[in-house]
């Protein structure tokens, strides 16, 4: 195809955050996100059907010309990545690349805590399949990693009721709980990209010494690093300054809404078949 845009899958709006930072980081590419609404949630399904329903919109994303596809999904990423990486794209066209969103995270969020001591806030398919403790360890080996599911909150934030009193008590419920697990924890990765839109209420429930760090920017810089280090792959790309947006869901007016309020600015969605 003579456009080559680089593709963000989420399987509904969170990933739209990390689209945010890499659209402002890098605004002279042309976009393709794909929110595959229909079958959201994600967090809580098992392994094999999270790998199913990415590699199917991945080869979505693919066959709307995407020769780069980011999962900006940290569940997908968990689930569902490596499979991915290291068998599904052995039968395509081996110039085609999927990225994900933990490798980036894990290999600078060790720069960020003093105390040397992590908490990790996900979903609960991010937190069972241990993704984040085993890639911290390996570029932060002295860091301690906790983890804490926070299923409630993406429900939360989809229904708009993430800037609502009603949120509240799951937000301290939460917090209480990955702090419960050690006094000395001074950072928490938001390890799901809905979670920023509750970033204010995560904070005023937090002590001011601990750091909150959300993916967009960390992603985005990792995916600039990406793209120099690859110029076969950044020379492929073209350059149009495009953004489209598709959504598995048949109503795109809903989507329009709530992705209009994670990406920042008025979003204008088409509907996609699963096939």
């Amino acid at each position: 195809m003579d456009n080559q845009p680089i593709g963000i899958f989420d399987s509904g709006y969170g990933g739209l955050t990390v689209f945010r930072s890499i659209a402002d980081s890098l605004p002279q590419y042309d976009y393709i996100y794909l929110g595959d609404n229909a079958r959201a949630p994600y967090g809580n399904r098992s392994f094999n059907t999270i790998h199913q329903y990415t590699w199917e919109c991945v080869q979505m994303l693919f066959d709307m010309g995407c020769p780069l596809v980011i999962l900006a999904c940290n569940t997908a990423s968990a689930k569902a990545l490596r499979t991915i990486q290291q068998r599904d794209l052995l039968n395509e066209d081996p110039a085609k690349r999927v990225l994900g969103v933990i490798r980036p995270t894990a290999e600078i969020i060790g720069n960020y805590t003093a105390s040397k001591e992590i908490g990790v806030l996900g979903t609960k398919g991010t937190v069972q399949s241990g993704s984040y403790l085993i890639e911290i360890n390996n570029f932060f080996p002295d860091v301690k990693v906790y983890q804490q599911a926070c299923p409630l909150w993406v429900p939360i934030i989809e229904n708009g009721e993430y800037d609502q009193p009603g949120a509240d008590y799951f937000v301290k419920k939460y917090l209480d709980q990955v702090l419960a697990q050690s006094a000395h924890i001074d950072t928490l990765l938001l390890a799901c990209t809905h979670y920023p839109l509750l970033q204010d209420k995560i904070k005023a429930y937090l002590p001011e010494n601990i750091k909150v760090v959300p993916q967009g920017d960390i992603v985005a810089a990792s995916l600039q690093d990406y793209l120099q280090r690859h110029p076969e792959m950044e020379q492929r790309l073209t350059k149009n300054g495009s953004r489209q947006f598709f959504t598995t869901s048949d109503d795109t007016m809903d989507f329009d809404h709530h992705a209009s309020i994670f990406f920042g600015e008025a979003v204008t969605s088409e509907y996609t078949a699963l096939k």
